[in-house]
């Protein structure tokens, strides 16, 4: 039998994406000429990159304790993570193809995928996943705070070993999504789904009110969605230039 989808996690991922697209919107206004912001080192946009994130990572570990709670097998859940792993492939191709010199290697795709396994892996771990995750988002202030007292290995900072998020300076790419911290967000997805799930199911599985509707429809096809916002908006921002 096909899973029951849970509309409250559907609608939840479609405010994230959402939230994306306007950001991305603005971002290649930017690109363009067309906004004059920093959308590296202003807090008003990182930190709104950072919500972004932390929440299409907690809708991930909502959606795997769902998972599991309904009985999912390993080879629907590899189907999935073959979808997202080779969207993740197709970013790097077209990022390179855009930034050349700053071409995406690690971003939130990549991540997911590796993340979704350890998190299906260790589903096991129940309340100990708070714990965890605690531990993997302080793990990424101890190592900067490693590497400003010149104790961290240096080698943490090439890009053979970034992706686990143990770094002192960010590297140059459009988007970093590493293990640490991230992986501590999406193991409070799983906790907080998996509580719900067993204390509160109404506040997972219960009726959705009808003006979300269209969030739900657009948290169920986000990957997608994901994979082609951006080719459009691009599109058509260079029509527009070119017209």
């Amino acid at each position: 039998m096909p899973p029951r989808r849970h509309d409250r996690i559907d609608a939840l991922r479609g405010l994230a994406i959402v939230w994306m697209t306007a950001f991305h919107f603005c971002f290649d206004l930017n690109h363009f000429g067309w906004l004059k912001q920093d959308f590296y080192t202003d807090p008003f946009w990182t930190w709104q990159r950072t919500a972004i994130v932390s929440l299409f990572l907690f809708c991930a570990g909502l959606g795997q304790a769902a998972a599991v709670e309904q009985g999912q097998r390993w080879p629907r859940f590899w189907k999935r993570w073959a979808q997202v792993a080779g969207c993740a492939l197709l970013v790097t191709a077209g990022s390179y193809l855009m930034f050349p010199r700053s071409f995406i290697y690690f971003g939130v795709l990549h991540g997911i995928a590796v993340m979704l396994i350890i998190v299906r892996l260790t589903a096991g771990w129940g309340r100990w996943l708070w714990l965890a995750g605690a531990l993997a988002i302080a793990a990424k202030f101890a190592a900067s705070h490693a590497h400003a007292l010149g104790v961290a290995p240096g080698f943490l900072n090439d890009a053979a070993w970034n992706w686990l998020g143990l770094i002192g300076r960010k590297p140059v790419t459009e988007d970093y999504v590493p293990l640490l911290p991230w992986l501590g967000v999406m193991w409070w997805g799983m906790a907080a789904g998996q509580w719900l799930l067993r204390r509160r199911p109404e506040r997972v599985a219960g009726r959705l009110p009808t003006a979300a509707a269209p969030l739900a429809w657009l948290g169920r096809w986000s990957l997608s969605w994901y994979m082609l916002h951006q080719p459009v908006l691009i599109g058509l921002m260079t029509a527009w230039r070119w017209a």
